[in-house]
């Protein structure tokens, strides 16, 4: 297969190679269904969702009647946010493929249904129909998204519960294990440790979003995507790939945490900053929502880099968490018991950053930017050491790529309706409520 050196590239690192080579392939005329849709999911690697959406739109239309086909093309075009054809392309795949739970979930996502305009019925006609036990998830999921557009709280929250009592018994999760993890990183990387670490490497360019799934880091990230002198780069796992590769193999979590303890912090930020690339933009964010477990290693890695915490209250954001369908991310989002107790463990590990690392990043409350979008944002900025710029508050029209379960959320102006969203439902959160200690 033409594209196998590609792919060997980047899980080499070599991205801008491997974006130079595969620019070169996907310039044939000759690449047939697989090669393209390949490339796709190359470019997708690399955050190049143009190309991306090209090449599976090619592909789509060498196999039209290809469910995966047009469910990959249905992807990037929500990336791109080119949502009214995504969702006609999702009709398309729930056509040929009236079980694949994720295109009838990810359509239900892409705008607020209305009375006039939804899938209600078609959504309940497919769950009455014998499913796999993950599209049953999917199209539940879905299900209770719709219904709670259309303000039926009873009937979305039961259909909901439904849905995340099916996906949390497909799961073999113990919430316990992430607590000890956290309840560990504490412990190794103390004051001492801190105390006693040399200066890391001094590149100044990277931002770091930080904060629980569904807390507005998705939106803080486009904010300050929108200024002309920063880049985005998306969810990104490169700063904890270079931890381990620093740090050398270790037969499980606690042994790694020892062995990174250990290590070279210096050759981690550089190792890091190495897949940067060389745009021209001064400041490249990387908003991954789980570097909170690694605050305290990146803000000693990258002494220049801004950390920005992203906080939101713990009932929404945990009812957030718990009507989203993660996927593989974020097992404990699909019981309120784990919930409540990886809140907690979050929580205490974020105090014991505070404690050890006094002013190392700034911590920005959602409900504060919902109530005061310029003076938080104006904040931000200032933090990052960034001119003000009025498209920062017009995130909404910012038209980088986006793929997470925000990307339809972000292409529209702040709303404040997602603020005590969870009190609709505070019979049914009670016992969330109680485990989080939180006032009624």
């Amino acid at each position: 297969m033409p594209l196998a050196p590609v792919a060997a590239l980047l899980e080499q690192g070599r991205h801008a190679e491997a974006e130079r080579a595969l620019a070169t392939l996907c310039g044939r005329a000759d690449l047939g269904f697989a090669d393209l849709s390949q490339a796709g999911q190359l470019y997708t690697h690399l955050h190049r969702h143009p190309e991306a959406e090209r090449c599976f739109a090619r592909a789509a239309a060498l196999q039209p009647a290809s469910a995966p086909a047009l469910y990959n093309w249905a992807t990037a075009l929500i990336a791109l946010g080119r949502l009214d054809q995504a969702e006609a392309t999702l009709d398309r795949v729930i056509a040929l493929d009236p079980g694949d739970g994720d295109a009838y979930y990810n359509r239900a996502t892409l705008r607020r249904q209305s009375a006039v305009s939804n899938h209600v019925p078609e959504l309940r006609a497919a769950l009455a129909r014998p499913q796999r036990p993950a599209a049953t998830v999917a199209l539940c999921y879905a299900l209770a998204k719709e219904l709670e557009d259309l303000e039926d709280h009873g009937a979305a929250f039961a259909t909901l519960s439904r849905g995340a009592a099916a996906r949390r018994r497909l799961l073999s999760y113990r919430v316990e294990e992430d607590e000890r993890t956290m309840a560990h990183i504490a412990g190794a990387f103390g004051a001492r440790f801190f105390g006693a670490t040399p200066a890391g490497h001094p590149d100044p360019r990277p931002i770091f979003i930080l904060g629980l799934p569904r807390s507005g880091t998705t939106l803080i990230d486009r904010i300050l995507d929108s200024h002309p002198q920063v880049e985005s780069r998306g969810e990104s796992n490169d700063f904890a790939r270079a931890l381990v590769t620093e740090a050398g193999p270790a037969p499980g979590k606690a042994a790694l945490i020892e062995r990174c303890t250990g290590v070279d912090l210096r050759a981690v930020g550089e190792r890091y900053c190495r897949r940067l690339g060389c745009g021209p933009a001064e400041r490249s964010i990387d908003k991954n929502p789980v570097n909170f477990l690694y605050l305290g290693l990146i803000a000693r890695a990258l002494p220049a880099a801004r950390i920005i915490h992203v906080r939101r209250d713990p009932m929404d954001v945990c009812y957030a968490m718990y009507k989203t369908l993660f996927r593989m991310a974020y097992p404990f989002s699909y019981d309120l018991g784990d919930l409540a107790r990886y809140h907690r463990a979050y929580e205490a590990l974020m105090a014991h950053w505070r404690a050890v690392l006094p002013g190392a990043f700034l911590e920005v409350r959602y409900e504060d930017l919902i109530a005061n979008q310029q003076r938080v944002t104006r904040g931000l900025l200032a933090f990052c050491n960034l001119p003000w710029d009025e498209a920062c508050l017009r995130f909404q029209d910012n038209p980088a790529p986006c793929l997470t379960a925000s990307a339809a959320q972000v292409r529209v102006p702040l709303y404040s309706s997602s603020v005590g969203q969870w009190r609709r439902y505070a019979r049914e959160l009670e016992p969330l409520r109680l485990a989080l200690g939180v006032a009624a």
